[in-house]
């Protein structure tokens, strides 16, 4: 009997083994289709927005019109269409992006891909028109998003930016990058400012005889903590460096928009369009959709925008790296949020 239950026991190692090892081909396998299909997931869309008007027009006419003059609409639509390939396409062409910010930054990484995708085939009689939305965020984030409209001006293409409801802070700070900047009346414009804030439970910990231990190498690899005791000297490096950014910050906007009084505007207040005017952070108010109706007749407005499938394990890896970075962001980089 025990000699059964041995060899039994080896025949089910065996079995296990081998079903283990099939599974870890197959997830091999997947794991490089799955790869393969990321990439060609990976695309950019457009969408010609003459035509998207065009259709829009000939539809509410078509449905107004009375029943009679129909036909005639309809019959002058099609030879429209049919002549359409032999019109000559206007010389000069608008792209058109959305950027809607969050803490993070995180449609940067559209950004990028939309404005490579369009500087591969523009040139300067060609103007890039970006929607911008972004309450603000992290400094890097919004950072890395102003370079990647910096690569636009680089290449002597004309960038509009245009704000419906708010690009304040972070948001700002690409705003400014534009040769023209558009705003709605009652967009919120401006909170050119730094701002940090952290708990610290050093005390209740205390209370509670909970001891922490915090070992650094190098005077200021931390300042204020969450967990640990904060000092005098570790405060006002802290706020030492959130002047830096406030400084760099203003440099940045000076650098861009020379005849800004950017001391006046630099004291983290915000403003809705109408009064950032006068103030010279915007220099038109008007809304994305007016502006591009204007243009509909003198070029081809085109619209760009970058998408990507993801799949469900990215999604949770990137939930927990969230949840898991955010001590240390606070810890490390606590001074970067453009608010």
């Amino acid at each position: 009997m025990m000699a059964f239950l041995a060899e039994y026991g080896m025949f089910f190692l065996k079995t296990i083994t081998i079903v283990v090892a099939i599974i870890m081909v197959a997830l091999g396998l997947f794991s490089v289709g799955a790869r393969g299909r990321d990439e060609r997931s990976s695309r950019i869309q457009l969408k010609k927005l003459n035509q998207y008007y065009d259709d829009m027009t000939f539809e509410i006419q078509q449905e107004l019109a009375p029943r009679k003059q129909q036909k005639k609409l309809l019959k002058a639509q099609k030879n429209k269409l049919k002549h359409e390939g032999k019109v000559e396409k206007n010389e000069s062409r608008v792209f058109v992006i959305e950027f809607h910010g969050d803490l993070r930054a995180s449609a940067v990484s559209h950004l990028r891909e939309e404005i490579t995708a369009i500087l591969l085939v523009a040139n300067e009689n060609d103007e890039v028109f970006v929607k911008v939305e972004s309450p603000g965020g992290v400094v890097f984030g919004y950072g890395l998003a102003a370079s990647q409209l910096q690569r636009i001006r680089d290449k002597n293409i004309r960038l509009t930016i245009s704000v419906d409801k708010v690009a304040a802070s972070g948001g700002y700070m690409m705003a400014c990058v534009a040769d023209h900047i558009i705003a709605a009346p009652f967009a919120i414009v401006g909170s050119i400012g730094v701002v940090a804030e952290m708990p610290n439970i050093n005390r209740f910990l205390k209370k509670h005889d909970v001891d922490i231990e915090l070992h650094t190498a190098g005077e200021y690899k931390r300042t204020l903590t969450v967990l640990g005791e904060n000092t005098d000297k570790a405060r006002e490096k802290f706020r030492q460096d959130l002047q830096d950014v406030h400084d760099s910050f203003k440099e940045f906007i000076q650098h861009n928009r020379p005849n800004l009084d950017v001391e006046k505007v630099a004291t983290g207040e915000h403003w809705l369009a109408s009064r950032a005017l006068d103030l010279g952070l915007v220099d038109e108010l008007k809304t994305s959709d007016d502006y591009l109706l204007a243009k509909k007749d003198e070029a081809e407005i085109i619209q760009i925008k970058h998408s990507k499938k993801r799949r469900l394990a990215e999604i949770i890896n990137d939930q927990a790296a969230k949840l898991f970075s955010a001590k240390k962001m606070l810890d490390d980089n606590p001074y970067n949020y453009l608010r």
